[in-house]
C-alpha cells in the first residue's frame, strides 16, 4: 500500500468513526425529542422490532455521508420509481422523509424559517420548506444530506414537486428527470401507460450517463422482485389490523414506513417486514390490542400529523378508541399486484400512475368505503392537511358522503403534517370531544 493510500485509509477511518459517533447521538437526540420508545399508561408498548426500523433509518442516513465515495446520489420524490436507480448504484434519498423525520424532531419552525426568510411563502408545502431551509442553513437533524448527482420527480403526488425539484436543479445545477403521469379521472387508457413507459425509457440514457454504468436488466428483474416482495409484506402487516383487537395503530403504521418508502427495494427491507409480521401475528395469537378494552375503531385520512401523534394516539386511546386504519399507509400496499418483476418497466408505468393522489376524489371515497367494511371501523377522521393540498381536496364532500350516504360519522380535522404553526391544540381537542360523543363512546 502506497503512502497515499495510508493516509486515505486512515483518513476514511477517522471519518467512518466521527460520522458513527454523530449517528448515534442523532439517535439519542432524536428519541428524547420524538418520544419514539416512549412507554404510556395508557397505550401498549411499541413493537419490540421499532429499534431494528430505527436503526435500518439511521443506518442509511450514515450511508449517506459516505455515499460518494463508491456511488453516485440520486434525490426523488416519494412518488417516483426508484428500481432502475437502484440497479445503477445509486444511493437514494427522499427529501420528504427527510421532511417528516424533521417534524417528528419537532425542528420544522427553525429550519422552515430559513426558507421563509429567504423568500419562500408558509403557503408552500411545509416538506418542501424544511427541505429548502435545509439547503441554506445546513440545519438537520440527521447531520448532514449528501449532494445529488440527479434529482428525479414524478407529479403523480403532486405539482409542489416540480417546482420545488427546479429550486434543487438550479441550486445544485444536476441533472432533472420529470415523469409526468396523466391524471385518471375514470379508467386508465394505454395511451397514458404508453405514455408512462416510454419516459421511463427515455430516463434510463440519463441515469446511465451520471451513474457512468449500463443497466443491468437481470439486477432491475432482482431488485423490482425484492420490491414487490417488501411491498406484499407491508400490505400483510396492515391487514393484520383487521383483528380485533388492532395489534396495531395507524400511529405505529406510521413510524414503520419509512422502510418501504425508501427501502423498498433492499433485501434488509424483506428481512424487517417478515420478521415484524412474525412479531404482529404473535401479538395477534396472545390476543395484545394498542388499546385495553378496545371500543371503537376509526380510519385516518391523509398525511400524519408528526410532531402530534403520541398526543392523538393517547388522547384517543383513553376512550378505547384506536385508529386502525389509514389511506396514506393503505397507499403504500395497494398496487403490490401491479409490480411484475419480469416486466419492470411496464409494472413500474403501472405503480406511477395508480398512485392514490393521482385518482379522482370518488376514488378515494371508494377506497374509504371500502375500508369501514373490511375493517370494520366505527368512524372516519380526515386530516384536512394545509401543506398536501391534493390530498385535502373533495374531503368536505367525502365527509358529507360518509355521514348522508353511508351512516359514518367522519370528523374533518385541519392542521398541518409538518408545521406546528398550523395545529390549534385547543381547537383540537374541542373537535375530538365532540367527535367521540357522536361515537358513542
Amino acid at each position: 500500500m502506497s503512502v497515499a493510500d495510508t493516509l486515505r485509509y486512515h483518513w476514511n477511518v477517522n471519518l467512518l468513526g466521527r460520522a458513527a459517533l454523530r449517528w448515534r447521538r442523532w439517535q439519542t437526540e432524536l428519541l428524547a425529542k420524538t418520544g419514539s420508545g416512549w412507554r404510556s399508561e395508557i397505550l401498549t408498548p411499541p413493537l419490540r422490532i421499532s429499534a431494528w426500523t430505527k436503526e435500518l433509518v439511521g443506518r442509511h442516513y450514515l450511508q449517506g455521508n459516505f455515499a460518494h465515495l463508491h456511488d453516485k446520489v440520486a434525490w426523488v420524490t416519494s412518488g417516483a420509481p426508484i428500481e432502475f436507480l437502484r440497479a445503477l448504484d445509486f444511493y437514494v434519498l427522499y427529501p420528504e422523509n427527510h421532511g417528516a423525520i424533521c417534524g417528528a424532531a419537532r425542528v420544522v419552525v427553525e429550519i422552515a424559517s430559513e426558507a421563509e426568510n429567504a423568500g419562500y411563502s408558509r403557503d408552500i408545502c411545509s416538506y418542501a420548506r424544511t427541505d429548502l431551509g435545509t439547503l441554506i442553513s445546513g440545519k438537520t437533524p440527521v447531520g448532514k444530506l449528501p449532494k445529488p448527482d440527479l434529482l428525479l420527480a414524478c407529479t403523480n403526488i403532486c405539482q409542489t414537486v416540480l417546482h420545488w425539484y427546479r429550486v434543487l436543479a438550479h441550486h445544485f445545477e444536476v441533472p432533472l428527470i420529470l415523469i409526468d403521469t396523466p391524471f385518471i379521472y375514470t379508467q386508465v387508457s394505454d395511451h397514458a401507460l404508453t405514455f408512462v413507459k416510454q419516459q421511463l425509457e427515455e430516463a434510463i440514457p440519463m441515469a446511465e450517463k451520471v451513474a457512468g454504468k449500463s443497466l443491468d436488466q437481470r439486477k432491475l428483474k432482482q431488485i423490482t422482485r425484492l420490491s414487490q416482495m417488501a411491498t406484499y409484506l407491508w400490505l400483510e402487516l396492515l391487514e393484520r389490523c383487521k383483528h380485533r383487537p388492532t395489534p396495531i395503530s395507524v400511529f405505529d403504521q406510521f413510524t414503520q414506513m419509512a422502510p418501504i418508502v425508501e427501502m423498498r427495494g433492499d433485501a434488509v427491507t424483506v428481512d424487517l417486514y417478515s420478521a415484524m409480521l412474525k412479531e404482529v401475528n404473535d401479538r395477534i395469537a396472545q390476543g395484545i390490542g394498542v388499546v385495553p378494552n378496545e371500543k371503537k375503531r376509526l380510519l385516518w385520512d391523509n398525511l400524519p400529523i408528526w410532531y402530534r401523534m403520541r398526543y392523538l394516539a393517547e388522547f384517543l386511546g383513553r376512550h378505547g378508541i384506536v385508529i386502525t386504519a389509514s389511506t396514506y399507509t393503505n397507499a403504500w400496499g395497494e398496487l403490490a399486484d401491479l409490480i411484475n418483476p419480469e416486466q419492470p418497466l411496464v409494472s413500474a408505468s403501472r405503480t406511477l400512475i395508480h398512485t392514490l393522489l393521482n385518482r379522482g376524489a370518488g376514488d378515494k371515497l371508494a377506497t374509504m368505503r371500502r375500508m369501514i367494511d373490511e375493517y370494520n371501523l366505527d368512524g372516519v377522521i380526515l386530516h384536512s392537511d394545509r401543506s398536501c393540498k391534493p390530498y385535502s381536496i373533495g374531503q368536505i364532500d367525502q365527509r358529507d358522503r360518509l355521514i348522508r350516504e353511508y351512516g359514518v360519522p367522519a370528523l374533518l380535522l385541519e392542521a398541518d403534517h409538518n408545521d406546528p404553526r398550523s395545529f390549534s391544540e385547543e381547537q383540537v381537542a374541542n373537535r375530538l370531544d365532540a367527535f367521540i360523543e357522536m361515537l358513542g363512546v
